[in-house]
């Protein structure tokens, strides 16, 4: 006897319904996107430049802004200038080999080259804002004296001191190489030095603290949008989106956190270890929170700063995942920063606090940008103006993204 219609759609339905909810559950995610629709994470056809977090647009608002006198922006802009990191006369100190050890230990040339990225990057945005050339001279001198040397990274740290550099050489060069009227005649030379030095460091990842590979996912997404290299901006999208999901607790995820496959963290033990022995799960939680705020800001701001370069380049990271998860992880630990009282549920009722310049980013995106109530976050990033320098890789971002509508 053969199905009816009726009973052979009765017997299908739990099954597609599976499906569905599967199908749906990754959605949400940011893990597929609808037959037809763009992948957020996708290269663009063609790049824009400047485009590595900071736009033409946000660079013209922040310069009327501060020829204007307007605040916050020209206390912004006087910090930034009075720094070491806009001094004319700096001196770049660069090696053949960058050593770096756990801790800074070995410290042979790690200092001296994250230095000289934000000096290079520094002196681009004062260029920018004056037109003054001796500025654009600095950058570039900076940006040769390194691409003359640097042949690799080595030691145990090797890979982040590659990504936090990597940040901010091209958030330099983009600005010198798109709007510097002058010439840079060794530019080639500094994208064969991105090409060749840091982006093999840093594409691949590292299955250490998530921190590490979002901010190494950072520098490959911007030293690829500088070279116009369209697959290792897909390479490093697609490790980016898997490794923000696994660091920042959603209630939608279940259970237990979202993990790196290539971790192998196959066990609720494995993972509340990895979690720095955290095994009550909130939304808003990063795998970094029970170790520290510094560098579970590290990792929060690398999340900013990649969403923001995508959506530069034409794609929404902000309306996917990555957008949730950023909102909730600064709105989170913003609130404890503010002096919210500590759960014993959480790292064992104590943390330590020291969340650093990093708040700007996601809420200019996500607040000014998109209308979404951030109480917690909008009061830490109004006490915390101007925003500083980690002095690592995040630098100057009142000035850039303080209420930026561009």
């Amino acid at each position: 006897m053969t199905d009816s219609p009726t009973a052979r759609h009765r017997r299908r339905r739990p099954a597609l319904l599976a499906v569905a909810a599967t199908a749906l559950t990754a959605l949400a995610a940011g893990l597929l996107t609808w037959p037809g629709a763009h992948r957020a994470e996708a290269a663009p056809a063609a790049f824009t430049h400047p485009g590595v977090t900071v736009s033409q647009g946000q660079l013209d608002f922040a310069r009327v802004k501060v020829d204007s006198g307007a605040q916050p922006w020209k206390g912004a802009y006087d910090q930034m200038t009075a720094s070491r990191y806009a001094d004319l006369n700096r001196t770049a100190k660069p090696r053949a080999t960058v050593e770096c050890g756990s801790y800074s230990n070995p410290n042979y040339g790690c200092t001296d080259e994250r230095e000289d990225a934000i000096a290079a990057y520094t002196d681009a945005l004062a260029w920018y804002v004056t037109r003054d050339e001796r500025y654009a001279k600095k950058s570039i001198e900076l940006m040769d004296a390194w691409s003359a040397v640097i042949k690799s990274h080595t030691n145990s740290n090797a890979p982040l001191q590659t990504g936090w550099a990597g940040s901010s050489w091209p958030k330099a060069a983009e600005i010198i190489k798109h709007t510097y009227t002058g010439t840079w005649a060794n530019s080639g030379r500094f994208a064969t030095m991105l090409r060749d030095v840091y982006l093999p460091k840093v594409v691949n990842g590292s299955n250490s603290n998530g921190n590490w590979e979002l901010s190494m996912m950072e520098a490959a997404v911007g030293i690829s949008v500088f070279l116009d290299d369209r697959t290792s901006y897909d390479r490093a999208m697609a490790k980016f989106r898997t490794r923000t999901a696994a660091y920042v607790y959603l209630a939608s995820d279940g259970a237990l956190p979202r993990t790196v496959p290539s971790q192998n963290l196959d066990t609720t033990a494995k993972i509340v270890d990895y979690w720095q022995g955290q095994s009550t799960f909130v939304t808003g939680l990063t795998q970094e929170t029970c170790r520290d705020f510094t560098h579970t800001g590290y990792g929060i701001s690398a999340i900013a700063h990649v969403a923001e370069t995508s959506r530069i380049q034409g794609q929404d990271l902000y309306g996917t995942d990555v957008g949730e998860r950023l909102r909730q992880a600064l709105g989170f630990q913003s609130g404890y920063e503010l002096g919210e009282a500590v759960p014993t549920s959480l790292c064992g009722g104590s943390l330590h606090l020291g969340l650093g310049p990093v708040t700007e980013v996601g809420y200019n995106a996500l607040h000014n940008r998109l209308g979404i109530a951030m109480t917690n976050t909008q009061r830490l990033t109004e006490r915390s103006r101007p925003a500083g320098s980690n002095n690592l890789f995040v630098a100057w971002e009142t000035l850039t993204h303080g209420d930026n509508p561009n």
